[in-house]
């Protein structure tokens, strides 16, 4: 559920400890109340109705409501725990901010919106008062970094009209291809942007082969990684009234030319995933509507031959996106797929709260998996049984 990173500057050690004091407590009278919330990897026993009068999720399984609801809490509290690292807030800014305000408008338990919303608040005030201003030198990235995260601000109640000018002004200098790596009025989805230099992290330009700083062969990103980059972009440009290279629908009408969707045995497998993940999210508002899957056929049976793949190789992240987006295609907790996926994502939290790899030291890698994980264990209060007016116009489009 990917939405992009920013960069601020650190939170007061003070402001943590009492944030991360108030979320133990809370934790710890959620597992008081409910037992011990059992560690990574380890299977608990089904539940039984005669023991504490909770009932299974469903006949067979092993977690109830109340494990199910702690779960969900508890990796909230992870999340919020590392936004207010220094370090992981200055890299990650936008991306959690999108991420407490995603989880504060869609989901339905209303204990859980309202701590989201709260989280994403605090945050938010804090990414303001770290950046006033756009720097002068903004490249694109820094204008794409501040417009995802002024955007998200904003969704949280905190405008800054005079910032968005500054990145209206600053993305309307710079061109298509800077700002989404392609012309998407003028070309399909390229397959020569190189990925970042897996050896000194450095960027190089649209068809280099060999890093300009060492000079080792890069890896080619797939056209599908680089298209839902840019359909993400776009869909933010749109929702802050910011234009980000092209329009959200010009982005979105190649998605005919990335069909047909090719299965767990593709080495665009994974990147097809998040592709079609994010056209769900990016149609229904991150949770906030249903997307009919007569609307996206090919994607909805896609998504459904393959979310096994997902638990087949422990990804907790994709998993996330997998269950999400089969949600809001019409999938719910009576289907086999979704139960599935609780079941494994129930079984699978780690002791701090997260999914993934404990030891994992990018954070993004820790949070973002716990998110999503998050977001697949909730249940949503759609307010649609269909996208906007305006996404179903472009959907009707692409089949024309």
């Amino acid at each position: 559920m990917a939405f992009n990173i920013a960069r601020a500057p650190a939170a007061s050690l003070l402001l943590r400890w009492l944030a991360s004091l108030c979320l133990f407590a809370s934790t710890a009278a959620a597992q008081q109340a409910g037992g011990r919330v059992s560690g990574a990897h380890a299977p608990r026993p089904a539940a039984s109705p005669e023991a504490g009068g909770a009932r299974p999720l469903w006949p067979g399984s092993r977690f109830n409501a109340a494990d199910r609801a702690r779960a969900v809490r508890r990796g909230l509290d992870f999340i919020y725990r590392t936004s207010l690292s220094p370090s992981n807030f200055e890299t990650y800014g936008s991306d959690y901010l999108w991420c407490f305000y995603t989880i504060g408008e869609s989901v339905s338990d209303p204990s859980v919106r309202r701590t989201a919303r709260r989280m994403g608040v605090e945050r938010a005030r804090h990414w303001r008062r770290t950046h006033p201003s756009l720097p002068d030198d903004a490249d694109a990235g820094t204008v794409i970094d501040y417009a995802f995260g002024g955007e998200a601000a904003e969704s949280l109640g905190l405008p800054d009209p005079r910032l968005k000018r500054q990145v209206r002004r600053a993305a309307s200098a710079l061109g298509a291809r800077d700002l989404l790596l392609f012309d998407p009025r003028a070309e399909p989805p390229p397959a020569d942007v190189p990925a970042e230099c897996e050896f000194d992290r450095s960027s190089n330009p649209r068809g280099s082969s060999r890093c300009r700083r060492c000079g080792r062969e890069l890896r080619m990103r797939t056209p599908q990684d680089v298209w839902y980059d840019a359909l993400i972009t776009a869909y933010v440009g749109e929702r802050y009234g910011v234009k980000l290279g092209a329009g959200y629908g010009e982005v979105l009408a190649w998605l005919p030319a990335l069909r047909p969707h090719r299965g767990v045995e593709s080495p665009e497998f994974y990147d097809t995933v998040y592709a079609i993940t994010h056209v769900v999210y990016t149609l229904n508002d991150y949770g906030q509507r249903r997307v009919p899957a007569s609307l996206l056929p090919e994607e909805f049976a896609f998504l459904r031959a393959n979310l096994r793949a997902a638990i087949e190789q422990g990804d907790a992240d994709m998993l996330g996106e997998f269950m999400d987006s089969l949600r809001a295609l019409g999938l719910t907790d009576r289907d086999p797929e979704i139960r599935e996926g609780m079941e494994y994502l129930l079984v699978h939290q780690n002791p701090d709260g997260s999914w993934g790899d404990p030891g994992e030291r990018d954070i993004y890698l820790r949070y973002h998996p716990t998110w999503n994980a998050v977001a697949a264990l909730s249940n949503y209060a759609w307010r649609g049984d269909a996208p906007r007016a305006t996404k179903l116009r472009l959907l009707r489009a692409l089949k024309e």
